[in-house]
């Protein structure tokens, strides 16, 4: 008897999945729970677990193929049978659930004939089913309309015949109905063959490709400016230095600066709340919520997991969550639903040794807050110059919503709160 194994459900606004690396070959015995297949979606790097023990029979979606929620992708064998008896039962199964998927390219290249012109986004009786922006989900029509390629005219391989985000992008890498006025990547041109012997080509996973999606979104989107300021850290970090193994041990958390930052930046919120809003249409959403993103950097890449009602919570409370977020990072264990909702953001180049930079903003939100290393550097005290503890501040912000005073006065918030640790408490 073959257990499936099958792609599970992905999460909110993700309709796809890219097959990373499987871990084990045909053949292999595995054990309940144990991690199978590696999947790469646009948001997070997932792994699906064996759902019995056994042995892993026939691997039908093979390494960089695209797979929606529910798609068989492999099976295993249980009872521990030889690889030679029981790995061969699954391939008589698998050709069965993949029967529809053999039909569905012959119903996809007819179906535009009946209807060529049919338009995107089009839900007439003439539009071929599987082939619109609307039948065939969110990725496909925002890449649609980013690119101008009409899905109607591209040919699906997923279920049904429907186009996935997949397709598009062949057929827009390939040039296919894309408009003249969008502007195409430029063709890397040829290097030296001696440079090329030395040169390793890789493919960028889904979550890079993702990032660098909304990066160019965010700038091409927002009219994104950045305001500086900076701020003496000598209180927070003596406060820290006073507390931090009676914090630890208490709390089993590290006391670190991203409770105290956190803190500072929902009071600024609070008082400036188009920082905290987005643009929908002609409209202005204002959220009244805090739910503050804090930039985890990966070997995968950069990921922003969401503290949820951050203003509900405690420096303690808040610490706790981004130690679990960090470690959750870091062990490629983020879900979807970590890093969905955040209102504002912040990010720390200072772990690197930046000292200064203009983050870009996490989109659709209108603000995020940069930091920086802390070094000492020669202030003004009372008429004497004194060597301080100083952090160059980051504000980077969408000017259609945010004025440049609001900007100014949400990075001077901050500032105060900071340089007055006191106020965190007091809620002042």
């Amino acid at each position: 008897m073959a257990t499936e194994i099958r792609v599970p459900t992905l999460g909110e606004s993700v309709s796809e999945a890219t097959i990373g690396r499987w871990f084990k070959k045909p053949g292999d015995t595995v054990k309940a729970d144990e991690p199978l297949v590696e999947l790469e979606t646009d948001k997070v790097t997932l792994e699906v677990n064996a759902p019995a023990a056994g042995q892993l029979g026939e691997i039908v979606a093979k390494d960089g193929e695209t797979v929606e929620p529910g798609a068989l992708l492999g099976s295993i064998v249980e009872g521990g049978a030889s690889a030679g008896n029981g790995a061969a039962a699954p391939k008589a199964e698998a050709p069965k659930a993949e029967a529809p998927k053999a039909e569905a390219p012959k119903a996809a290249a007819e179906a535009p004939a009946k209807s060529s012109s049919a338009s995107y986004g089009s839900h007439g009786d003439a539009a071929p089913k599987g082939h619109s922006a609307g039948d065939n989900g969110p990725a496909v029509a925002r890449l649609a309309q980013e690119s101008g390629v009409d899905p109607s005219s591209v040919k699906g391989s997923g279920k049904d015949g429907r186009v996935t985000k997949g397709d598009m992008l062949s057929a827009i890498s390939s040039g296919a109905s894309a408009p003249a006025p969008a502007a195409p990547q430029m063709a890397r041109a040829p290097s030296a063959p001696d440079d090329a012997s030395r040169e390793e080509r890789v493919r960028m996973t889904k979550l890079r490709q993702t990032i660098a999606r909304r990066l160019k979104d965010a700038q091409n989107t927002a009219a994104m400016l950045t305001t500086f300021n900076d701020v003496d850290m000598g209180a927070v970090m003596a406060l820290r230095q006073q507390y931090k193994d009676v914090f630890e041990k208490k709390h089993g958390a590290k006391l670190g600066f991203m409770g105290f930052f956190t803190k500072a930046v929902i009071g600024a919120l609070k008082d400036v709340p188009a920082v905290n809003a987005e643009i929908d249409g002609q409209d202005i959403v204002y959220k009244n919520y805090y739910h503050v993103g804090i930039a985890v950097g990966t070997d995968k890449g950069l990921v922003v997991p969401v503290v949820r009602d951050a203003d509900q919570l405690s420096i303690s409370g808040i610490e706790k969550a981004i130690t679990g977020f960090g470690r959750k990072a870091r062990d490629g264990k983020l879900s979807i639903e970590d890093m969905q909702g955040g209102t504002f953001t912040i990010t720390n180049g200072g772990i690197y040794g930046s000292l200064m930079s203009t983050p870009i903003l996490n989109a659709p939100q209108s603000g995020i807050l940069g930091m920086h290393r802390i070094e000492e550097r020669p202030v003004v005290r009372n008429g004497k110059i004194e060597a301080r503890p100083m952090m160059y501040l980051a504000l980077s912000y969408d000017h259609r919503i945010v004025d440049g005073k609001e900007a100014v006065t949400f990075l001077v918030r901050v500032k105060e709160a900071l340089e007055d640790p006191a106020r965190l408490v007091l809620d002042l």
